[in-house]
Parts: C-alpha cells; sequence; structure tokens
C-alpha cells in the first residue's frame, strides 16, 4: 500500500510539474502575441496619420496643380485603398498583411510622384502649407519606420518561439500561428539612394 501511495504522489507531482511547464510555456505566448499586437497597433496610429495627411497635401496641391488632376487623383485612390487596407488587416494572415503593404507600396509610390511634380511648381514648393505638410509627412514615414522595426522585432521573437522544439507542440495544442512581418513591398525603398553635392 505505502509503495503505490508513493508511485501515485510521484505521477502527481510529474503531472504538476508537467501542466505548470505547458502553463508557462502558454503565457509566454500570450506575453509574445501581444507584444507584436501592441506594436502593429503603433504602426496603425502612425499610418492613419499619414492617411490624415494625405488630402490636406492634395488639397493643398491642388490649387496650384490645376493641370495635374491624374496625381492628384491617383494619390487620392492610393491612399483610400491603403486604409481601407489597414482597417481590414489581420497580423495572422499573411494575405491581409500583403495586401496592407502592397497598398502603402502603392501610396509611397503615388506620394513620390506628387513631390516629384510639386518640383516643377516653385509656388507649391514654397507655399508655407505645403512645406508644413511634407515636413509632418516625413515626420511621420520615419515613425512608420520605426514603428516597423520594432514590430517585426516582436513578430520575429514570437514566431521563433513559436517554432522551437518543445514550445511547438504547446503552439500547435493552442492554435498560435505564425504572424506575419511588416517587410517592403516597394522594390524603389530597397535601392541605395545616391546623394550628390
Amino acid at each position: 500500500m505505502t509503495a503505490l501511495i508513493i508511485i501515485i504522489s510521484v505521477l502527481t507531482v510529474i503531472a504538476l510539474i508537467a501542466l505548470f511547464w505547458v502553463m508557462a510555456i502558454y503565457n509566454g505566448f500570450v506575453k509574445l502575441r501581444n507584444r507584436y499586437r501592441n506594436a502593429f497597433a503603433q504602426i496603425d496610429v502612425q499610418l492613419k496619420r499619414r492617411h490624415d495627411l494625405i488630402p490636406n497635401l492634395v488639397e493643398t496641391a491642388k490649387g496650384f496643380m490645376k493641370h495635374e488632376r491624374e496625381t492628384l487623383e491617383a494619390v487620392i485612390h492610393a491612399r483610400n485603398t491603403a486604409s481601407g487596407a489597414r482597417q481590414n488587416v489581420n497580423t495572422e494572415d499573411a494575405s491581409s498583411m500583403g495586401a496592407l503593404m502592397a497598398a502603402e507600396g502603392g501610396l509611397g509610390s503615388a506620394l513620390g510622384r506628387l513631390f516629384a511634380l510639386s518640383e516643377a511648381y516653385p509656388d507649391l514648393k514654397s507655399n508655407i502649407n505645403m512645406i508644413q505638410l511634407s515636413e509632418e509627412l516625413t515626420s511621420t514615414e520615419n515613425k512608420v519606420a520605426f514603428s516597423r522595426q520594432a514590430y517585426n522585432d516582436a513578430v520575429t521573437e514570437y514566431n521563433t518561439q513559436t517554432e522551437v522544439f518543445p514550445a511547438n507542440i504547446i503552439a500547435g495544442m493552442f492554435k498560435f500561428q505564425l504572424a506575419t512581418l511588416f517587410e517592403v513591398s516597394d522594390e524603389s525603398e530597397r535601392e541605395v539612394v545616391s546623394v550628390e553635392f
């Protein structure tokens, strides 16, 4: 009878250790998932700010660039597409993240064309509203870049934990899915910028 009690006690201790081990790994996944979701929320705030600045930028440019209607419409269309993709994004769905990255890349290209065309309009370049909006947009772009880096770091840490053994067993049991990195989708962003003096 004493041997049976010892065996049951040992099995109970082993079961409790296993239970606490599973709980610790599960809680670690929850913390990592919340960290990358929070990091994405920071990107979302900056993207919303960027999307809110664009109509003001277009309105300011519209008065000076009467003959560039197609470019202005392209910027607004790209902004609306990016805003819609931002609202429908799911960080655990690669296709919705891909749609967001593509939409943001398209918006960046459209804004690039707008700023390139604005060079031909000296009055627009010197307009105080245009200067302020351009500075705010540049500041927001920098914040997006920093937020994207923090998000990608958090996703990498989460994904690594999801894939390593034996944590991957717990991840599979509780359906923790890999998150998607927010990568550069516009190849022109990867190109080296040449600076000439």
